[in-house]
């Protein structure tokens, strides 16, 4: 088995359990904060299982981010669209936002600016620590 395949099911299985305890907290704190907050069991199952292969995909695709032979550009496309597709899917299959244009391109662009702001903030964090080791060395 592709070393990386390996290690996007082995972080995918480590992480993906966060998804569904982190729903449950949601629906925890909605039930004791909204008047009648009621849900339905298949909305419970559809949230669990949908949270588990979102936690399980977010977690699994930082792999690609470690793939030496490929560049930043590809890497970085795969990421965002691999976590772009997942986070989608899930919001719309747990009906988090309707399936409508409009709604559609509201949570795509706010997507996309929070993308970019977690990665660009990551990625000035990494070369500002690796300034400083590589001063040390």
């Amino acid at each position: 088995m592709n070393k990386y395949v390996k290690n996007f099911l082995q972080r995918g299985l480590a992480f993906g359990g966060f998804g569904p305890v982190i729903l449950a907290i949601i629906y925890a704190i909605l039930e004791k904060t909204v008047p009648d907050f009621t849900i339905t069991g298949y909305e419970i199952c559809l949230g669990i299982i949908s949270t588990y292969i979102l936690a399980f995909v977010h977690a699994g695709v930082t792999v690609f981010n470690q793939i030496e032979h490929w560049s930043l550009p590809k890497s970085l496309f795969f990421h965002f669209t691999s976590l772009f597709a997942a986070y989608s899917l899930c919001y719309v299959a747990n009906s988090w936002i309707p399936f409508e244009p409009k709604v559609l391109l509201i949570f795509s662009l706010i997507f996309i600016a929070v993308y970019f702001a977690v990665w660009i903030t990551v990625f000035i964090c990494t070369k500002v620590l690796s300034k400083k080791l590589n001063k040390k060395l």
